[in-house]
């Protein structure tokens, strides 16, 4: 705001005078609106201009600006800042006012508008004008500068806005992140595009008279010039937004001068030869009059355009601030798509493609916004060769921008090129392109697909139309996919793939019945026929698209959350799953009869059936086909002994047996009848290997028989309760077998351990209320010997069992604990074996030999054997596997949190492999109770730290060089990265973590007076890492603690105990510093007294306040003030914490003394400095216009 005349009379006269041109008489500063004005030299002079000034506001309508009905009250807004505040209703009316008001008084109504400017930067200061008489005295372009005043703290920035020189003066505190532009919120958002609105009307009702009259323009032209120079970062923000957009319309004003030009021309022409028989008429000499008059604008409107864009966008382009380089580029992109005539070259062009390499995101996507603006007209893309060539690799490597937006956009761009450029694009280009369908973000996997559909897909520019009947196009389509899916080498994917071109290619991907015609084509069709290859890929898009129809999201990983269908996509959801339905009861049958023997294509045919309505059947009279699916079906079980093809066969029954369709009892006595022939062939099998003394005599076609007899048992009683079948028995007795006798195959143990497994699951979920406590003590009984056998194949001599009997463990202590947490009462008698601490030992040294220890032997064997890489993934994947069960349980509280710091001590040394898994339970532990959690972290700590000072000589203390001791920091840093940046949420954690370390730290210390070394002093060393994650606060009170434990500040010397000096510094880093000894000390001066000025003066010029020499001794070091001394000229923020409710939040930190003294007073330091100009130059970068890249 601009000060009133009650608030301006208050400042001194004589600092007004030091920042005003000697050469002109000053006078008393104006109210907000007239501003100061320097130039008038007697006092009747300046009182006359007083009483205009405030007649205009009372009583011309720019002075009222607007008064109108809003929500039923009468709003009246004086100034123009008020105005663009209230919104567009009234802006065009306002505008009006304002020129008419210039008009009578352009001097009063510029200055007006000159305080609009600085109040929309933000600034809470005066302005002060002073009009520029003397053209030739030297000194006064000297006094254009920018000072601070020390005695006052005062800002001044003076600067010619011709004929004016302005002086703006504002508090040196001014807050350079917080101003409207950069205010959060709809108001503020509001208020920008007001602003830009406000600018454009102002041009627009200008530029049929004053826009031209060499006062107006060149004033805020010169003004924002000026400010666009400054500093402060408010100030150049806003005046650069204002002078783009002010360039902006100018340019319309510009195009319409140029048509309005050429009509004039065309009808002087028009004229010369209707009269060319006369020498001249008045008409004629009308239109050479306006057609001069035109090119006389266009002439001045030229050099306005050259004034503000060599004035402001070279000097801003490359600003620091990346919001003020975000705006520089959207204009000049406006521009070039406006004016193509005057600003789509090469000198204008090399910003945009500069701007390209910039840092921000922001910026880089304005930067391609713009371009998509002009590669989408074909008439300026052949005025683009040059810059294309240049900064084509740029742009193409763009989709690879770490940046989500920039990503996309720079592929839609891309897309431009490739349609309106010809053949800008390599064919290595495109094949790079391609594969961001494969991408895990789905707009720019969506924009990839738009890329390769048009370009590889699409028919639109194919010189020959495809062949083919009534399935031609889509064939030909389906094939050239099916090749670059193929090509592509990502055959897991396929669901990926599909998503991507869901959006531009749905009709052709919804075209199941040339999909299926294709398939069931004949080989001897020339031509036609699809290789084995061809027909899997094919089959696995088919899956892929009837997925996408029927669900209607995108795939997993792609995606956050399931999307809200809207009611039109709903209904095409439904129909689609209609279409699938009747097309596939019918075809499925077939498809299933012709690849009965290739396990992969069936696995993917009958994942199809989940998709059905099954109400068809029914409805349809379709019931034949659904037995021809059953037989299929059958066929397949009996031929397959792969767990891919019998766990998709099993959940088709599964999804065909819902007791709520008509069609249930027709498959349920399919089932039961195929699972029959399954128990029968199971039951001759164990008969005959019984016989044979346990299977010592069995030969390797009888072992295959019983293994693959096993599998589809195991598979269909995932899904399907076979207790009436007593499965448990049979099974049970293969395992007791094992431990006795350790002699079966692996083929018939793992099978078994499965079904056994599976048999007691539906035993358990079938307790109920009402079951006899006989049933109970049963089933008891079985689920301690199941999880003994369990155990005691943790140490099976086979690799593949002791991995399965781990995994079966750990399932079953989850499922247990979560019956025992909905507190089921007829499983709490179940729950008598969980995890004692003998087992909690057996699982995490099953882990650390199996995943840990294992992994390091590997390695070497991995090495000399040469294994693939398949083989390599493989066995991570079960290493992983292995880990994120056994973190459930200590995510789910079935093991002790504790047994999480072993896992944690392998954080860093295996990263790569289990990094995530780990990281995943330290935040679940941490979400779950984070004083627990973080007590865990500093047990792993100390534990490690332990074994590092146990290795080394007890007699040179701890090594701080050795790399186990650095890898222990090197793990407390990543254990703190862990924290976020949210600090409040953390500082429980935070601060437990320091009062665990610093307890350890100081253990064994002997002496009364605790002058002797304490063993663990360098543990000091690893918790300093936390040291950034506490807040100000915390840092005091964690500083206050750690004073708890030094008697004598003259035991800390010597380089023994250099950790503590270290770890104490930690606490008292950068500007906290200071705020943290005396705080510690009690030496703060009371808030809102007389010596707070003092002691900010004091700061500025670095210094600090003496202390008695009682106050002083209570200091650590006098090391701590010299580093106050050298911080305090810095910047500071304000600091305000009621020590109450950090007493509340952290009582195990705050010592009885702390407590009562912030029980008492506030703590609070005052912003002592703002950016003064050695930190401001700092943050602006100005450079020239010329630049080689």
């Amino acid at each position: 705001m601009i000060a009133e005349p009650n608030a301006a009379s208050t400042l001194p006269s004589q600092k007004e005078n030091a920042v005003h041109d000697e050469t002109v008489p000053e006078s008393p500063a104006q109210n907000g609106t007239c501003v100061r004005n320097g130039n008038l030299k007697t006092p009747r002079e300046k009182r006359k201009v007083r009483e205009q000034c405030e007649n205009i506001r009372r009583n011309s309508p720019a002075g009222r600006r607007v008064s109108q009905l809003q929500n039923g009250e009468v709003v009246e807004a004086v100034t123009l800042f008020e105005v663009v505040s209230m919104g567009k209703q009234a802006m065009q009316s306002v505008v009006v006012d304002w020129v008419e008001a210039y008009k009578q008084d352009r001097n009063v109504a510029l200055l007006d508008l000159i305080n609009f400017f600085i109040q929309c930067s933000g600034c809470q200061g005066m302005v002060t004008a002073e009009m520029f008489q003397s053209l030739y005295k030297k000194d006064v372009m000297q006094k254009m500068t920018e000072t601070f005043d020390k005695e006052t703290g005062l800002q001044y920035k003076k600067f010619m806005a011709y004929p004016w020189i302005l002086t703006v003066t504002w508090p040196v505190d001014m807050d350079n992140e917080d101003y409207p532009l950069i205010r959060t919120g709809p108001y503020w958002k509001k208020f920008k595009a007001n602003f830009c609105e406000f600018i454009a009307v102002l041009v627009q009702q200008c530029q049929c008279s004053i826009l031209y009259d060499n006062y107006l323009m060149d004033a805020i032209i010169s003004l924002l010039t000026g400010l666009a120079d400054s500093m402060v970062r408010a100030f150049r923000h806003t005046s650069t937004l204002a002078a783009m957009k002010l360039l902006t319309a100018v340019v319309s004003v510009h195009l319409n001068l140029d048509v309005n030009k050429h009509n004039a021309q065309r009808l002087c022409e028009v004229e010369k030869k209707r009269l060319s028989g006369k020498r001249t008429s008045y008409r004629l000499d009308q239109l050479e009059r306006k057609r001069k008059e035109y090119e006389h604008k266009l002439l001045e409107i030229q050099n306005m355009m050259n004034a503000i864009f060599k004035g402001t966008f070279l000097t801003r382009y490359r600003d620091v601030i990346p919001e003020i380089r975000a705006t520089c580029m959207e204009e000049i992109g406006s521009w070039i798509k406006t004016y193509p005539d005057a600003f789509l070259n090469d000198s204008y062009l090399k910003y945009v493609g500069w701007m390209l390499y910039d840092k921000q995101a922001e910026v880089r996507l304005k930067c391609l916004l713009g371009l998509q603006g002009i590669y989408s007209r074909k008439e300026l893309v052949s005025r683009m060769d040059l810059f294309t060539n240049r900064f084509k690799d740029r742009i193409v490597s763009m989709p690879l921008d770490k940046d989500h937006e920039v990503a996309v956009q720079a592929m839609k761009l891309l897309m431009l090129m490739s349609q309106n450029c010809g053949d800008v694009l390599s064919a290595e280009d495109c094949e790079m392109l391609y594969q961001f369908v494969y991408a895990t973000h789905r707009p720019l996997a969506v924009a990839a697909g738009e890329f390769l559909y048009k370009r590889l897909l699409s028919h639109g520019g194919d010189k020959v139309q495809p062949k083919g009947g009534k399935f031609g196009a889509s064939t030909d389509q389906l094939k050239r996919l099916i090749h670059f899916f193929l090509e592509s080498e990502l055959h897991k994917h396929v669901a990926y793939l599909v998503d991507s071109l869901w959006d531009w290619a749905g009709k052709f991907l919804k075209d199941w019945e040339c999909m299926t015609t294709l398939l069931l084509k004949n080989a001897d069709e020339a031509g036609e026929a699809l290789s084995d290859a061809q027909e899997s890929a094919l089959i696995e898009i088919i899956l892929a698209t009837v997925r996408e129809a029927a669900e209607g999201h995108p795939p997993v990983g792609r995606g956050a959350a399931k999307k809200i269908l809207s009611v039109k996509e709903k209904k095409i959801q439904l129909e689609d799953c209609t279409r699938i339905t009747e097309h596939f009861i019918m075809v499925l049958p077939q498809l299933l009869a012709k690849y009965s023997t290739d396990a992969q294509k069936v696995a993917n045919l009958l994942q199809i059936p989940q998709y059905y309505d099954l109400d068809v059947y029914s409805t349809g009279h379709l019931e034949k086909h659904l037995d021809a699916l059953l037989r299929e079906i059958k066929d397949i079980v009996a031929k397959h002994s792969d767990m891919s093809v019998l766990e998709a066969s099993s959940r088709t029954y599964y999804i065909l047996c819902r007791e709520e369709i008509a069609i249930y009892s027709q498959v349920d006595c399919a089932r039961t009848q195929m699972i029959d022939e399954l128990m029968k062939q199971l039951n001759q099998l164990l008969d005959c290997f019984w016989q044979k003394e346990g299977g010592f005599c069995m030969d390797a076609e009888e072992i295959s028989r019983m293994h693959s007899t096993l599998r589809r048992v195991a598979a269909f009683h995932n899904a399907h309760d076979l207790t009436k079948w007593n499965l448990y028995d049979k099974t049970l007795r293969f395992l007791v077998f094992e431990t006795e006798h350790g002699s079966l195959p692996v083929l018939i143990i793992l099978p078994a351990l499965q079904c056994t497994y599976f048999s007691l699951l539906w035993q358990l979920a079938a307790v109920s209320e009402n079951s006899p406590k006989e049933t109970l003590f049963v089933l008891r009984r079985q689920l301690r010997h199941f999880s003994q056998i369990c155990t005691c194949f943790l140490h099976h001599k086979e690799k593949d069992v002791r991995e399965k009997a781990f995994m079966i463990l750990c399932d079953w202590l989850l499922i247990l604990s979560h019956l025992d947490s909905n507190n089921n009462e007829e499983a709490v008698g179940l729950l008598g074996y969980l995890p004692n601490t003998e087992l909690q030992e057996k699982l995490f040294s099953f882990i650390q030999e199996h995943v840990f220890m294992d992994g390091e032997e590997e390695k070497k064997d991995l090495t000399e054997e040469g294994k693939d890489e398949a083989c390599k993934l493989d066995d991570l994947h079960k290493k992983r596997s292995l880990l994120a069960a056994y973190c459930k349980l200590i995510v789910y509280n079935v093991v002790e949190m504790t047994a999480a710091a072993e896992i944690y001590k392998y954080y860093v040394k295996t990263y790569s492999d289990f990094g995530d898994i780990i990281k995943e339970m330290l935040s679940k532990t941490r979400y779950n109770d984070k004083i627990q959690s973080a007590k865990t972290l500093i047990l792993c700590l100390q534990q490690l730290f332990q074994t590092h000072a146990e290795s080394q000589d007890s007699s040179n203390g701890v090594d701080f060089s050795s790399p186990s001791f650095a890898n222990i920091k090197e793990l407390a840093r990543r254990f703190s990265l862990t924290f976020g940046w949210d600090q409040v949420k953390s500082r429980e954690s935070i601060a437990m973590i320091h009062k665990e370390g610093i307890e350890f730290a100081f253990q064994g210390a002997t002496g009364v007076d605790g002058k002797c070394l304490p063993p663990n002093l360098s543990f000091l060393l690893i918790i300093s890492e936390f040291s950034n994650k506490l807040l100000k606060p915390d840092k005091r009170l964690v500083y206050s603690y750690l004073q708890r434990y030094i008697t004598e500040p003259l035991a800390c010397r010597g380089d023994k105990w250099q950790p503590l000096v270290w770890y104490r510094n930690s606490l008292l880093s950068n500007e906290d510093e200071e705020s943290s000894v005396l705080g510690s000390l009690g030496e703060w001066p009371p808030v809102g007294s007389s010596k707070t000025s003092s002691f900010k003066r004091k700061l500025s010029n670095g210094s600090v306040p003496e202390t008695s020499q009682t106050e002083g001794s209570k200091a650590p070091e006098q090391q701590c003030v010299s580093q106050l001394s050298s911080a305090a000229g810095k910047s500071r923020k304000r600091l305000k914490s009621q020590e109450m409710h950090l007493q509340e939040r952290l009582p195990f930190l705050c010592p009885g003394g702390m407590r009562r003294r912030y029980c008492k007073d506030e703590v609070k330091t005052e912003d002592v400095s703002a950016e003064g100009p050695e930190d401001t130059i700092e943050d602006v970068d100005v450079v020239g216009t010329d630049q080689d890249s």
